[in-house]
């Protein structure tokens, strides 16, 4: 594909445009930068900002707020882009000695929290963090050991997947047990950011007219609904590994607390529990809000104007069987290849329909959010998936991390996913190759 460029005096950069005949959602573009380019006439001084404030690391936050202060008492990564680095995709550390850059861990009690969401942990919250400020001690340190497990294929193969267990050390604030209820974790990997703000404008009939359509194999996808703390209200959510948040305002002010520890207006107290004394005592001594609505504004403008890389290999006779392969293993009762967008805008191809689905007990961790089960997640958009060794020097996929490749990843698909899994294993080398060189290509 030749790609027509254009200098974007203002980026800095040469952005490539989409190629004649493409839509105009996507830049061709394969390289390291692929995650990165404005979608057309999105590179304006928000856009610019926002790219600013995701790359910046924030200061300790108990000195005074403005000049990039702000962070903590405590928090979990210095930046946006520590967590999503080049847009793209975070990943697990290799064992219990490397620590979990660009991962994190949700955690949770049995029982149903405020807006019919999950109860937090009683001493530490919804979110593990492993960092304090000085003078704040972090709440402890995240291990994770890789588990092999033995998946025994349809010709009586077995294949070797691997899966996380979780432990904590040197924890700061008294051990996890809380009041004798089983403590529910989930660790999840940074997601992609890019093609987020194309998501944000799928219309919500839409959404609901999936879900309420039946599929094949029995597959039918749940809308989550959950609390927005920007609107005051429950609404659909799309965003998120169980798409647990409804806009990216949201995404924004949410993350900025859970990741950073920045206050915002719509969420102004800092995630400090009744044991924590020392965070409660540094957090009286800064500004609020930390994260204030025209920083948050910008957040979302970058985060919602960033362009996806163009599909690769159309027309290709090994990309061409590959998609037939895909729709014939009806991968896509689930990875929906269209989305709507608003009239007058060509649909976008992102291969999710954004709703819950169960994929068995593998994947299951066993912790619900709002409607979600512990065994459901949200259908993951596909574009750009081939493009991650490339920008983000790894190949490793699903919420946690686990799969090593897109083979693995498929391995693991269950659940409502199960008949569609099975016929990709009956498929010979040569068409599982082909198949999984088409979902690499998007």
């Amino acid at each position: 594909m030749t790609a027509l460029l254009m200098t974007g005096a203002m980026l800095g950069w040469t952005v490539p445009e989409a190629a004649p005949g493409e839509p105009p959602w996507v830049v061709a573009d394969a390289s390291p930068e692929a995650f990165s380019h404005p979608l057309p006439g999105r590179a304006d001084e928000p856009f610019l900002r926002g790219r600013n404030l995701f790359r910046r690391a924030w200061l300790d936050g108990s000195r005074s707020a403005g000049d990039g202060r702000g962070l903590g008492p405590l928090y979990n990564r210095l930046s946006c882009v520590a967590c999503h680095p080049a847009n793209g995709r975070g990943r697990a550390p290799d064992g219990p000695d490397a620590r979990v850059q660009s991962l994190l861990v949700r955690l949770s009690v049995p029982g149903t929290g405020p807006h019919g969401g999950q109860r937090p942990h009683p001493v530490y919250g919804d979110q593990f963090n492993e960092e304090g400020v000085i003078g704040v001690p972090g709440e402890g340190r995240v291990q994770i050991r890789w588990q092999a497990v033995a998946h025994r294929l349809v010709d009586g193969r077995i294949e070797w997947l691997r899966r996380p267990a979780l432990s904590f050390t040197e924890l700061g604030y008294g051990p996890l047990a809380a009041d004798g209820r089983r403590v529910q974790l989930s660790a999840r990997v940074g997601p992609a950011v890019y093609g987020l703000g194309l998501l944000a404008d799928v219309p919500e009939a839409a959404l609901q007219a999936l879900a309420a359509t039946p599929r094949p194999d029995g597959v039918r996808g749940v809308l989550n609904r959950v609390w927005n703390p920007v609107t005051g209200r429950m609404e659909a959510g799309r965003f998120g590994w169980k798409a647990n948040t409804a806009d990216l305002t949201a995404q924004v002010v949410q993350a900025a607390a859970g990741d950073l520890g920045l206050t915002s207006r719509t969420l102004p107290e800092a995630g400090c529990g009744p044991a924590q004394p020392a965070c409660r005592t540094a957090a009286a001594t800064g500004d609020s809000p930390e994260l204030d609505d025209a920083a948050a504004r910008d957040l979302v403008a970058y985060m919602s104007g960033l362009a996806v890389p163009a599909p690769r290999g159309d027309g290709e006779p090994r990309i061409e069987r590959g998609r037939m392969l895909f729709a014939a293993a009806r991968c896509t009762a689930c990875h929906q290849p269209t989305l709507p967008q608003p009239a007058g805008r060509p649909p976008v191809m992102p291969y999710t329909d954004l709703l819950l689905h169960d994929l068995g007990a593998g994947l299951a961790d066993g912790r619900p959010d709002y409607r979600a089960s512990g065994r459901q997640w949200r259908t993951a958009p596909l574009w750009g998936l081939g493009l991650v060794p490339v920008v983000n020097e790894h190949g490793d996929y699903l919420h946690d991390g686990r799969a090593r490749g897109l083979r693995e990843a498929v391995l693991w698909h269950d659940g409502e996913a199960r008949a569609a899994r099975l016929r990709f294993e009956r498929l010979s080398d040569a068409e599982q190759g082909a198949l999984l060189a088409f979902v690499a290509s998007r």
